[in-house]
């Protein structure tokens, strides 16, 4: 399993979040998932929102088109990614 896998409407990302961090980053690529460290802290939503602000700006896609599939309470998370073909969000995100 990769960290990024197509669906008909985009993609989704397996994100395993580090909250609280010293800045918001992706930390890298450990086979199955991609880490990215969040400045928020994980009370009331607060690092969730941070990660589809960081990926929506990142990928370059609306706000709207980022969300979170599964994981909200855990630090690893399903995003989906509405409109963005893989190859976009592996070139954004690894760059």
């Amino acid at each position: 399993m990769s960290w990024l896998e197509p669906v008909k409407e985009g993609c989704i990302l397996t994100v395993k979040a580090v909250p609280r961090a010293s800045r918001t980053e992706v930390a890298g690529i450990e086979g199955e998932w991609i880490r990215i460290r969040l400045l928020a802290p994980p009370v009331d939503g607060k690092a969730n929102a941070a990660l589809t602000a960081f990926l929506s700006k990142k990928v370059g896609c609306p706000k709207g088109s980022v969300e979170v599939i599964g994981g909200t309470t855990a630090r690893l998370k399903r995003v989906r990614l509405h409109g963005v073909t893989p190859e976009m969000a592996r070139t954004a995100l690894e760059s």
